[in-house]
């Protein structure tokens, strides 16, 4: 790494944790190829910070302009070492009321978008010999709940491939670090929030968490401006997790979901271990 400090990557930086994460790179002396959908929105960070930060068009759904953003961040700082795969959306909806073209494109952008950009910038971080991937997951790509299935699978998904991805890669000194936020005030449940329409016969088990998400905003517990310095922190560990839960409420529910999979091991492990010929 030069003495100007660390090249980052970011998707989706015009709102919530990517301009957080953005600005905290910049605070920690680093540089940024800050992308968006729509780059025009990103003349605050390009304001505050001058020569060290650059925009991109980068929609994780076009293979083309993820592509450019990459040689656009190799030719203005001449390395890339931490791409943060940022962009997504939530959705809210039970199984049944998800059309299956919903599904599809909420997984273009949350699974297939963030593999399309690791898949990119991998070349690079391999013949450097170093690097970060982070992967920006939630404390539902642990655990589901009533409503949040469609949401959750894009997560499921994006931990499993990272997990084996992290071990594809250690060899060649890059890293990979899964994030998993909770509830952080940032705009998740306003105009970024998918919803299904509905099926009255599930307002008796997904009308609370569609409540919840209505009168979510503004009411988060979690500061996004801390969770980016966290994770600005973890890239100087030495020895960082696989997986960086944050929150109260990301290590409560993580654990508890833990704790039923122990338990239900435990109950059944006889009737599981018997089953050699």
């Amino acid at each position: 790494m030069s003495g100007q400090g660390r090249v980052w990557l970011i998707t989706g930086c015009s709102a919530g944790f990517g301009h957080h994460l953005a600005m905290a790179a910049l605070e920690a002396g680093d540089r940024v190829m800050a992308t968006a959908r729509r780059p025009e929105q990103l003349a605050g960070l390009l304001a505050a910070g001058g020569d060290r930060v650059r925009a991109a068009r980068l929609d994780v759904t076009d293979p083309e302009s993820v592509g450019e953003a990459v040689a656009a961040a190799l030719a203005a700082f001449g390395r890339i070492d931490v791409v943060v795969n940022n962009a997504g959306n939530g959705s809210v909806g039970a199984v049944e009321e998800l059309t299956m073209d919903d599904l599809r494109a909420l997984m273009e952008v949350m699974f297939f978008g963030a593999v399309a950009v690791t898949k990119a910038a991998l070349p690079y971080l391999r013949r450097q010999g170093g690097g970060t991937i982070v992967q920006m997951s939630s404390m539902g790509g642990r655990l589901s709940m009533p409503g949040f299935g469609a949401y959750c699978a894009a997560k499921f998904a994006l931990e499993g491939l990272s997990e084996a991805l992290a071990d594809e890669v250690a060899p060649f000194g890059v890293r990979v670090l899964i994030v998993e936020p909770g509830a952080f005030r940032t705009e998740f449940g306003g105009g970024r929030m998918h919803r299904s329409a509905k099926i009255d016969a599930y307002e008796v088990s997904t009308g609370p968490t569609r409540a919840a998400v209505d009168g979510m905003d503004g009411t988060q517990p979690g500061d996004p401006a801390k969770a980016a310095r966290a994770i600005v922190q973890m890239l100087d560990e030495p020895e960082p997790p696989l997986r960086l839960a944050l929150g109260d409420d990301a290590v409560d529910n993580i654990r508890a979901a833990h704790e039923r999979l122990g338990a239900d091991l435990d109950r059944w492990e006889k009737l599981s271990r018997a089953m050699d010929l």
